[in-house]
């Protein structure tokens, strides 16, 4: 059994003109991020380099069509290397433009094998995704009405880096569901069957980091954030780690007929589905792996072990206000077609469950969240 996967290389640079330089940006290479990241960190840097600005294709995460569109001018631009500077819709965009020669997301996506058509180098801008590091790329697959991740050896980086300057501008709701987003890795990556007594070092990491973090957040203000940025972006990067190992689940699973559906952002529909899927865990299974994750986090938490998961929301109230699905719009008839979308289009993070969830559990927990 695979222990741990580490595949792209890992950097870290204090600036974004060390990074270039390093690197040596030139002709040819193209930088897919958004202009308000690049203009104040990049353009000021005189790279002759070609861009392409997400925003320009639509907002939100990333659609088949958005994504088709920018592979559409990237072959135009005769794209060498890539550079996806950004959250996780540059990144997972750029992943599906790493193995294009021009053909569109349903195209690839029925492919059985890629191939890397481009150089892929990711510097995340995020403190949430961890997704420098893994192969997985997720698209809101519109014409067929689901998200569904895209998996495959050539969707690793060749390089990831790690730049705190570019977390500097942060806005804190962007910091809050994509930090919970990492929480949420490192949590369903420590309770996977796949997980190993390595991949628990960095997701057991992960979370102290995060909850510890958001602890000083919560009792110092939103105003000490800057300081704790790097840490978070660590955190992330080990979750990152984790997960790409051993997997994310049920969470993940769940969360997405309601980020496709309603456009929520993805941290914040994990966070709606987050504690409700672990109570249903311990209403099977109390003991092995789900026993000393509530101890270790009851343990941060300074709370008794039967009161974690009440205390952890908490916590992560002052972060992010969990909402109920109601009050996202959703309606009660619609319970059931979300469950059904999880049973057919999510084995891939179904089979990584703690212990297996069932067409009636699925649904059981979607009703408790209502």
């Amino acid at each position: 059994m695979e222990q741990i996967i580490f595949r792209p290389s890992l950097f870290k640079f204090e600036t974004c003109k060390e990074f270039s330089e390093a690197f040596d940006l030139k002709k040819g290479d193209l930088i897919l991020t958004n202009q308000y990241i690049y203009d104040p960190y990049f353009g000021k840097l005189g790279l002759e380099v070609e861009t392409i600005f997400q925003e320009q294709y639509g907002a939100g995460e990333p659609t088949d069509i958005m994504v088709d569109a920018i592979i559409e001018d990237a072959m135009k631009k005769g794209c060498k290397r890539i550079i996806a500077i950004g959250g996780g819709t540059i990144i997972d965009i750029a992943k599906v433009l790493s193995i294009s020669a021009g053909e569109s997301v349903d195209e690839l996506y029925d492919l059985p094998v890629k191939e890397k058509k481009h150089p892929l180098i990711i510097i995340p801008t995020t403190c949430g995704t961890g997704s420098e590091v893994t192969n997985i790329s997720i698209i809101n697959r519109t014409r067929l009405g689901v998200k569904m991740g895209l998996t495959g050896e050539a969707l690793f980086a060749d390089s990831a880096v790690l730049i705190p300057e570019l977390l500097e501008g942060l806005p804190f709701p962007v910091f809050a569901t994509s930090s919970i987003d990492a929480l949420v890795h490192a949590v369903e990556s420590s309770l996977s069957p796949k997980a190993t007594a390595y991949t628990k070092l960095f997701s057991y990491k992960a979370i102290e980091m995060i909850i510890s973090g958001f602890q000083i957040l919560v009792k110092e203000g939103k105003d000490t954030l800057k300081e704790l940025l790097e840490n978070f972006l660590i955190a992330s990067n080990y979750a990152g780690l984790a997960f790409g190992t051993a997997g994310c689940a049920a969470v993940h699973a769940l969360s997405y007929p309601l980020g496709g559906t309603y456009h929520v952002p993805h941290g914040e529909s994990n966070y709606a589905v987050f504690t409700g899927v672990l109570k249903n865990y311990m209403e099977i299974k109390q003991d092995g792996e789900i026993e000393a994750l509530n101890e270790y986090i009851a343990g941060l938490l300074e709370c008794d072990v039967d009161e974690v998961y009440e205390k952890l929301e908490d916590l992560l109230n002052q972060i992010l206000q969990k909402k109920a699905l109601h009050e996202y719009g959703v309606k009660e008839e619609e319970l059931e077609v979300f469950t059904k979308s999880v049973m057919e289009t999510q084995g891939r993070l179904m089979a990584n469950n703690f212990v297996p969830l069932d067409e009636e559990r699925v649904l059981k927990i979607y009703k408790e969240l209502y």
